[in-house]
């Protein structure tokens, strides 16, 4: 075996990992949000990742990478992602896993639209061809009519560009601050957010004993997925990533048929499939680019 087969099959190995925690997150998520809202539900997950974060960095003594100096891009980062996860998390409640996925995946396509705003980047050929593609791939997987058009699906579309504007602010960071640091900031500041909001009433719920467990797979499944997708791209390209990563789609609708009875949809997986081909050509291009450089 080639040390290029040998990394892609370790790569492939770190996806298998993301693949199981995306879903595991998506599944504790639904059974969750039976008891507890989704502001109340970040909040709980946002205080496992705290207490996973700060155990590590105290293990490892590495404390010393937390920086102070942009807290205002942090700030604005989470208020991003904390909007939407929230909308991910309602969307999981409400409509199919696989959907919920399949319009997830349209978050790449929403940076390379929103970069020449925010990034200043050029809009390539091949990049609008890519958010043209990206366009009528949400349009087959939503389908918008009276009947098929609901919140749910409104909001798994919204938290798709949330995640894109994370993504985005995110890049900004991995400039200057190390992961470390970027972790017990996401934690700390959308605990903060989580606990004002799901407070503005007077009342947090208290979870029982079986949503507690939920809320644990929750706070550990995500940061595990992280992990494991930023490890599988340290050693190998998105070229080889990405593809293994659209598996989590017919993973996740084989385990809502499975568990919840949701049907397999053939509109659902055609949109997936030309969402996929977007963001292919999206990092192609960006490949290309790279490589002429």
């Amino acid at each position: 075996m080639t040390q290029g087969e040998t990394q892609i099959g370790t790569a492939a190995l770190w996806m298998i990992g993301a693949i199981v925690s995306f879903s595991s997150m998506a599944i504790a998520g639904r059974e969750a949000g039976t008891t507890l809202d989704t502001f109340e539900i970040m909040t709980y997950r946002s205080a496992v990742g705290l207490i996973i974060v700060s155990a590590v960095l105290t293990v490892t003594g590495n404390w010393r990478q937390v920086r102070r100096d942009r807290l205002g891009l942090h700030l604005v980062r989470n208020a991003a992602h904390f909007t939407g996860q929230n909308l991910w998390f309602f969307a999981v409640t409400m409509v199919p896993l696989a959907q919920v996925f399949a319009l997830e995946f349209t978050s790449p396509l929403w940076v390379l639209m929103l970069s020449p705003l925010l990034l200043g980047e050029r809009l390539t050929k091949p990049r609008t061809l890519a958010a043209v593609l990206g366009f009528i791939g949400i349009l087959i997987v939503a389908r918008p009519s009276p009947e098929t058009l609901n919140a749910g699906v409104l909001a798994a579309a919204a938290s798709a560009i949330f995640f894109a504007l994370t993504i985005m602010f995110t890049k900004r960071l991995t400039r200057h601050e190390p992961i470390a640091s970027i972790l017990l900031w996401l934690t700390l500041l959308q605990l903060g957010m989580g606990l004002a909001i799901s407070g503005w009433d007077g009342a947090v719920a208290i979870p029982s004993a079986a949503t507690t467990l939920w809320l644990l797979i929750i706070g550990c499944a995500g940061l595990a997925a992280h992990f494991c997708m930023t490890k599988a791209l340290s050693i190998a390209p998105a070229t080889v990533v990405v593809p293994i990563d659209f598996a989590r789609l017919p993973a996740i609708a084989v385990a809502g048929m499975l568990i919840y009875g949701e049907l397999l949809n053939v509109w659902i997986l055609l949109g997936a499939v030309v969402i996929f081909c977007a963001n292919y050509i999206n990092i192609l291009d960006a490949a290309g680019r790279l490589r002429a450089h």
